[in-house]
């Protein structure tokens, strides 16, 4: 960058990534002085090399901004894993399942294996049966992107959200932000119930009387 460009000449971009041309070195860090910018090399390969006339410090700190943003909107994609047996009974299905809906909805695959033990092995077709029955039901939130294949005594299949991690992320805390709402709503209204205090109507007063106890004339 500027001064401590060695070569006799450069091949010039100006500001706007227009194409200046070839010019001497001295030339080109005359018009970066003339213009309070710098001249900072590119194409440092090039023959010669490429340099523009930039504001460096500026270009730095949008560099800096973008990489920052994209570390903030980078989506980690997390591989989780649900055991099921073949002959697993209806409750722990849906058990199951429920954590596979939750897993989905956070934006996260899920490694489905069916465990085979015993004779279960010379059966197969009851794992894939249940594999498929699983991807219908939780084909809203997911599609199966590895389709189930035999690993030994396992038999495995991956299925992906069709959310991406961030979407999936920003849905779930508005949905919180939504129930944590309501119920601030509800409290406040059950608080306001509870303090109330209902009218007196005019009819509801007893009227008093004078004790038969006591004198007349008094």
């Amino acid at each position: 960058m500027n001064d401590r460009i060695r070569v006799s000449e450069v091949r010039l971009v100006g500001p706007n990534g227009e194409t200046v041309g070839i010019v001497p070195t001295a030339d080109a860090l005359r018009l970066a002085q003339e213009a309070d910018l710098d001249l900072v090399e590119v194409a440092p390969t090039a023959r010669p090399p490429v340099c523009k006339l930039m504001d460096y410090g500026k270009f730095k700190y949008e560099n800096a901004q973008k990489a920052r943003e994209a570390r903030r909107n980078q989506t980690n994609t997390v591989i989780k894993e649900m055991k099921l047996r073949p002959k697993i009974d209806a409750h722990d299905y849906e058990t199951k399942k429920g954590h596979v809906v939750r897993f989905l909805r956070t934006g996260d695959k899920v490694k489905i294996t069916i465990m085979f033990r015993g004779r279960e092995q010379h059966r197969p077709e009851l794992g894939y049966r249940l594999l498929q029955r699983l991807a219908q039901d939780v084909e809203e939130l997911g599609f199966v992107e590895s389709s189930p294949k035999q690993d030994g005594r396992n038999m495995t299949m991956v299925i992906g959200p069709h959310k991406k991690k961030s979407e999936a992320k920003a849905e779930v805390k508005a949905e919180r932000a939504e129930k944590a709402a309501e119920r601030a709503a509800e409290k406040a209204a059950e608080r306001a119930e509870r303090t109330a205090v209902p009218p007196t109507e005019p009819g509801d007063k007893k009227e008093r009387r004078r004790s038969e106890n006591l004198d007349p004339d008094m």
